[in-house]
């Protein structure tokens, strides 16, 4: 190939002074710049640069070396640092001049592109966080949970925050996710929302305020937090700003992009700009035009040659062939289509493989693509300004006067009316014209005062005949006039402006003379008219025409500068057009015209060879020598001042010699670096306008789509194994089209070998296929290349339309395959880590889509779904081990290993890592299991995995516990509560495990409290006071069981530390709250019923998961509550009976407050046995019916008691009276001592004593009764069985005295007994029935009898006492 540094028109001593710049042009061999071994050494030439290729290979342990001795003024040493300084500037010299040519092959591409556009359609990148911003996150979460904000929260919403605060904002997690790149604002603030929406669903509903406020209230809230004291509209103008910025960038804002990716200083892009005439399109279209010429010319060398690359399969060279020309023609397709003209001609071409050097295509086609004269014709635009008009002497100053503007052919126009005094319009015309030479007429007229005058007078005229080149500004015209005109001296100031036509490129005046057009040498006015992209005409017009007089079609001429033609009069600087057979001069009347039309012809003609001008070749044979030059214009003051700076051999470089897969393989590197270390999120995607300069670049010049991919997925890869965050789905993508262009051209080339004919839509079709899969996965990466137009060939086509593949582009794809697939097992292996709370978004799902296709032996056959499994479950089991030993680490189990740690110390620790383990699997289940949805099995794997791990310190903790202490019941109802709640870990491996652990301790403990609880009903009863318990609930938690030795009720609620949010909480049993309403139960049996109640709630609480082990507990549990309470209410009935035996006989007897508890105990003990005995199952009433039986009668013994004891002391009161009875020795006695001692002194009424005795103590019992029992159906019971039996009594002891008359005092104090009781007893709430009955009856009638005998024999010995009711007695009662 040739040396890009120089060129046709300078000098050998410049070749020489540039011979340096060697490695801009490609060697050999493919060379890669971000491969240090393949240094600026690789391009020949010299013992120089294979010398410093050498030294770079040397250099690093050079350094090395010389670094680690002392310094030495040993001139070998110092000539040794002088060589590497010398040649490590060297090669940043080259480094620089690379780059600097690779810049304007850039600049190119972005100043006129042709084959692609900046996608729309490419995902909004979000706002990256930085080190420093998430630190002042934090402490801006802080001061809110601190209440150093003005913002109000309520409980809910700061408890969120701190939740979310301490998980993820101070996670390091997210501080390595954070360094990657990959965390933005946006992650932050959707791990929040997601974080947030379980705990409002939980919150209880609340009329008028729905859980979707409640939300956005907290999102607001958030937000305000996050965004701190900055001004939301600052940010959201900038951030609108930079969003626009990210979606489409203008020319400008690109060429100062890749300056800062390529290093380009400002006022070298100057330079380049200038001299490249990159605001010039048609420069750029020709130099396109040029470039595409060159590459055609490549692609027959290198088949005359045979110079190919080394490919996969020999046939595939020639087709190698096929696929230039096929991409230059796709390109000059492109070409084509881009607009020349506004509503021009619609001449197009009608093939693309057409000729711009004769040697390539046959001349014959020519003829077949020859212009027409109606295919060049034009349309201008021509704006005629009148703005006044001077020497109107003759007219009076109130004449009008008026013009009227007309282009030949068209409509006239007319201006306003003025006064002759003020002949000043201003008045604007525009036409339209396809005249090329076009006439303008504007004429003066004033009107006519005769009155048979037909036409307003004419004054005078002017004709001009405009061009595009002619002045803009307002000139004078000398007007014509006619001979009887007094005025002959008018003159009129127009500005007539002609624009010149998009598809028009020149135009002027030149002599010219050829052999088949314009054979006469003659001036003419010639125009360069842009058919189309691949068209070009010189066109000679004569005035009023709008077709051209001759034309010529420039296909295949070349233009150059030559030297004044003898005999030829007219011009005085001479070029030509050459073409084989023909030959046309041209002559201008000055430099700067000529080299104007030169750049223009050049431009049209597409020809390789560049015209210089004889001034500039002046100057070069001058060596720098101060020729002047003679009218050179802006484009040539450009030029040299780029060449006075050392650009110009980079502008004139021809890009068709320059290797630009390795100059495509270093800016798409440096673009990345430059994109990675921008303020997006971005993932590795290039931004939208990056996408659009490297889609053009790998278009115009030639780049494989298979190279440019192949290079990515090394550029990601270097970047995401040093810990970068890669979007998967971009690498999916890349490597996709990579196997795609790989395997399937392959395949397509060993089917073509074997015989077989592919299908239309056989390889082919199963290739896009491919494609279009890959596409779904990342729809948000924009279409890499047009589709080329369909060719007779019968294979199909690839991604990019390329069939070959080469050696290399295998051997790399293997070993980037390789590379991938470790990277994605490694990051599948700490998925935690690589997706902390499971971002970037959708990041593990498309890693494990993307393993499942890096397994694939090809592109058509899936991998075996064991196979993936494999590898996916080995990759699990790693994942575990990482995440138990991380997750040890954190929570600093490893710091007690070789130390004395006390048990308790040891099982507190593995609480705490229970907690930990069992957030893990909560956060795993939150954020990574929608990933793992295919393979949801192999998580429940992991999970057990990880908890066989757990199990080993935790086993290790429980059997350093001492014997018989039940501190660890609370690990297990943590980790037992988060299991059975989830499907698939419940009775698993581990859970199972768990179990057959504590299932001992847990029968072991029920054993021991339920000897605990015998001995204390034993040893309580024996010593029992039967005293009530007073607020006996404010000191259970704190009960000791009797034995020291012997268990007591783990205290659940009170001594574990929670630190983590989300966990499984112990919260106080329900018995904790308020055990009984009651507080006249006895010791025993309260502590009885509460060691029952709180060990039933305790197991109750541990969930036992296995059904069967968790009946037999349950069932076990009822019947030793049965034992329990059968044991209790025999020892209450003993000791009620005991305790009324020893109680008086006499109305001084008082019911005990013991004799209440005993039938409070009993009360508690039928409440509680539906509470402690009663199965759901089918044994449901088994138990509890036998108590409730054994309660019955025992109550019913202890009432029956109780009556029995007061109907003993009635019994006693009537036996005092029987000593009245009439007839007996006593009784006359005691009536002669009363009567005889009335008459001295005022004797009380016998009997009243007694029966007040009696009624004071009935009336005591019975308050004593009511107060203290607590069970309202035994008083009813209790007071109706005492009525009636003290009812029967008395009945009895009246019978017995039935022949008898009551004694007065006897009557009087049954009377009082009597109706004493029957009201208390009504009061009490005994029903009438049982009141007013026949025993009642019969007593009261005899009483009634009784009272009437008395009244009769006695008169007054009454005192008043009756059986009827009266107030008197009420009061006295009173």
């Amino acid at each position: 190939m040739l040396d890009p540094s120089s060129s046709e028109e300078e000098s050998e001593e410049l070749v020489e002074e540039e011979s340096g710049k060697e490695p801009l042009a490609p060697a050999a061999a493919r060379l890669s710049p971000s491969r240090p071994g393949e240094g600026p050494g690789g391009g020949g030439g010299g013992g120089g640069a294979g010398g410093g290729g050498s030294a770079g290979g040397l250099q690093p342990g050079g350094r090395g070396s010389s670094a680690a001795r002392p310094a030495s003024p040993s001139p070998s040493v110092a000539s040794e640092k002088e060589k590497d300084e010398l040649e490590r500037l060297q090669r940043e010299e080259e480094e620089r001049k690379k780059k600097l040519q690779l810049y304007v092959f850039v600049m190119r591409c972005i100043a006129y592109p042709f084959n692609a556009k900046q996608p729309t359609d490419m995902a909004r990148r979000q706002q990256k966080i930085s080190k420093q911003q998430l630190q002042t996150i934090k402490d801006r979460f802080q001061a809110f949970l601190n209440g150093e904000t003005q913002i109000v929260a309520d409980e809910a919403f700061i408890n969120a925050v701190q939740s979310y605060y301490e998980v993820f904002l101070k996670s390091d997690r997210v501080a390595r996710m954070v360094q990657s790149g990959g965390c933005s604002a946006n992650d932050s603030r959707e791990v929040f929302k997601k974080h947030i929406e379980k705990r409002v669903r939980s919150l209880p509903e609340i009329d008028g305020l729905s859980k979707e406020t409640v939300l956005s209230s907290w999102m607001a809230k958030f937000d305000a937090i996050y965004r701190g004291e900055e001004d939301p509209r600052k940010q959201q103008a900038r951030m609108t700003a930079s969003a626009a910025s990210e979606l489409i960038l203008s020319k400008e804002q690109l060429y100062e992009m890749f300056q800062n990716i390529l290093g380009i200083k400002k006022f070298e892009h100057q330079l380049l700009y200038n001299a490249c005439q990159l605001d010039n399109p048609d420069e750029q279209a020709a130099q396109i035009r040029r470039e595409l010429d060159g590459r055609l010319q490549m692609a027959e060398q290198i088949a005359k040659e045979r110079k190919f690359p080394k490919f996969v399969s020999k046939e595939m060279e020639n087709m190698y062939i096929e696929e230039l020309k096929s991409s230059v023609n796709l390109l000059m397709a492109n070409l084509e289509s881009m607009p020349v003209s506004k509503g021009g001609s619609e001449f197009k071409l009608q093939k693309l493989k057409r000729s711009h050097n004769t040697s390539i295509i046959d001349m014959g086609e020519e003829n077949e693509n020859q212009l027409s004269k109606s295919d060049v014709v034009l349309s201008f635009s021509l704006e005629v300004v009148i703005m006044e008009v001077q020497g109107l002497k003759s007219l009076a100053p109130n004449r009008i006067v008026y013009c009227t503007m007309e282009v030949e052919g068209g409509e006239k126009l007319q201006t306003d009316q003025a006064e002759a005094s003020k002949p000043t319009w201003g008045t604007q015309g525009d036409f339209t014209t396809t005249h090329a030479l076009p006439a303008v007429k504007v004429k003066l007229f004033t009107e006519s005062t005769g009155v048979l005058a037909l036409e307003d007078k004419e004054l005078g005229r002017v004709v001009l005949h405009p061009t595009p080149n002619s002045p803009k500004q307002s000139e004078w015209h000398k007007m014509t006039v006619s001979k009887n005109c007094p005025d002959q001296d008018l003159k009129i100031k127009l500005a007539v402006r002609m624009d010149k036509p998009q598809n028009m490129k020149h135009s002027g005046y030149l002599w010219a003379i050829g052999k088949n057009v314009w054979k006469r040498w003659k001036k003419r006015f010639f125009v360069l008219v842009q058919v189309s992209q691949y068209t070009f005409a010189m066109c000679s017009y004569r005035e009023k025409k709008a077709e051209p007089q001759e034309l010529l079609q420039l296909d295949g001429y070349t233009v150059d500068y030559t030297d004044p033609q003898p005999g030829l009069d007219g011009g005085r600087t001479f070029f030509n057009a050459v073409k084989e057979g023909d030959t046309v001069i041209f002559a201008s009347d000055d430099e700067q015209d000529r080299i104007l039309w030169v750049q223009a012809m050049y431009r049209a003609t597409g020809q390789s060879h560049k015209p210089v001008p004889p001034t500039q070749v002046q100057k070069l044979n001058a060596k720098g020598g101060n020729v002047p030059q003679i009218d050179a214009p802006i484009s040539q003051f450009y030029a040299d001042r780029a060449q006075k700076h050392g650009m110009d051999e980079f502008i004139s470089s021809n890009p068709c010699n320059f290797d630009h897969a390795s100059l495509f393989e270093m800016v798409q590197r440096l673009t990345l670096d430059h994109r990675l270390n921008d303020s997006y999120s971005c993932l590795g995607w290039f931004s939208p306008g990056q996408v659009f300069v490297l889609d053009e670049y790998c278009a115009r010049n030639g780049v494989r789509g298979c190279h440019r991919h192949l290079c990515y997925l090394r550029d990601l890869l270097e970047r995401a194994e040093n810990g970068a965050m890669i979007d998967p789905t971009l690498l999916h993508y890349s490597f996709a089209f990579c196997a795609s262009h790989v395997h399937g051209n392959s395949q397509l080339m060993a089917e073509l070998l074997g015989g077989s004919q592919p299908s239309a839509d056989g390889e082919g079709g199963k290739a896009s296929a491919a494609e279009t899969e890959t596409k779904k996965d990342s729809k948000k990466e924009s279409k890499k290349k047009k589709e080329p137009k369909t060719q007779p060939n019968p294979e199909p086509k690839r991604p990019d339309g390329i069939g070959t593949v080469t050696v290399d582009e295998k051997e790399r794809f293997e070993e980037i395959k390789e590379r991938l697939r470790v990277l994605l097992e490694n990051q599948i292996t700490h998925f935690r880590y690589c997706f902390p709370f499971g971002r970037p978004e959708g990041a593990l799902k498309a890693t494990l889509s993307l393993l499942e296709r890096v397994l694939m032996k090809d592109i058509v056959t899936p991998v075996p779904q064991e196979e993936v499994k494999t590898v996916i479950r080995k990759c699990l089991e790693q994942a575990a081990l990482v995440n138990y030993t991380r997750l040890s680490e954190y929570a600093k189990i490893e710091e007690n290993v070789g130390r004395l740690v006390t048990p308790a110390k040891k099982l507190e620790d593995t609480i705490r890592l229970a907690e930990l383990v069992i957030e893990v699997l909560q956060q795993n289940e939150e954020h990574h299991a929608e990933a793992f949805a295919w393979w949801s099995d192999l998580m429940v794997e992991h999970a057990e995995t990880f908890l066989s791990l757990f199990a080993v310190d935790m086993d290790a903790a429980l059997e350093v516990q001492p014997p018989d202490t039940w501190d660890s019941f609370p690990l297990f109802q943590l980790i037992n509560d988060s299991l059975r709640s989830d499907y698939n870990l419940c009775n698993g491996k581990f859970h199972k495990h768990l179990q057959d652990l504590f299932a001992p301790l847990v029968v072991r403990y029920v054993d021991l409290m339920e000897s605990s609880i015998a001995q204390s009903i034993h040893r309580g009863f024996e010593r029992e006071s039967w005293e009530p318990v007073k607020s006996l609930t404010s000191n259970l938690p704190n009960v000791n069981l009797p034995n020291v030795n012997l268990p007591k009720v783990p205290n659940l609620p009170v001594n574990i530390p929670l630190g983590i949010p989300q966990m499984p909480s112990f919260s106080a049993p329900s018995w904790m709250a308020a055990i009984y309403d009651s507080d006249n139960g006895s010791g025993t049996s309260e502590d009885m019923f509460w060691k029952l109640d709180a060990l039933q709630t305790f197991i109750r609480d541990l969930h036992w998961p296995e059904e069967e082990f968790g009946k037999h507990l349950e069932q076990r549990l009822k019947l030793m509550a049965s034992d329990m309470i059968e044991s209790c209410v025999k020892r209450t009935r003993i000791a009620f009976e005991v305790k009324l035996q020893k109680t008086s006989r006499s109305t001084d007897f008082r019911v005990p407050q013991s004799i209440c508890t005993m039938f409070n105990v009993m009360v508690d003990a039928k409440a509680q046995s539906t509470k402690l005995c009663s199965m759901e199952m089918g044994q449901e009433h088994q138990y509890h019916s036998k108590i409730d039986e054994l309660i019955e009668e025992t109550v019913k013994e202890m009432i029956t008691l109780l009556v029995a004891k007061f109907v003993t002391i009635l019994e006693g009161v009537l036996a005092k009276l029987s000593r009245y009875d009439e007839g007996t020795l006593f009784s006359s006695f005691l009536s002669f001592t009363v009567k005889a001692a009335s008459k001295y002194v005022d004797v009380p009424k016998p009997g009243m004593d007694v029966a007040d005795a009696y009624v004071t103590f009935v009336r005591h019992s019975q308050d004593v009764l009511r107060d203290k029992v607590n069970e309202e159906m035994y008083i009813e019971r209790l007071f109706d069985q005492w009525y009636t039996s003290s009812m029967s009594v008395v009945c009895t002891w009246l019978t017995d005295r039935m022949d008898l008359q009551l004694h007065i005092y006897q009557l009087k104090t049954l009377i009082r007994i009597v109706k004493k009781t029957y009201r208390d007893f009504r009061l009490q709430g005994v029903l009438d029935s049982t009141l007013n009955s026949k025993t009642y009856e019969t007593i009261r009638n005899r009483l009634t009898v009784e009272e009437a005998t008395a009244s009769v024999s006695e008169g007054g010995g009454l005192q008043g006492i009756t059986m009827k009711d009266s107030d008197e007695e009420d009061e006295e009662d009173d």
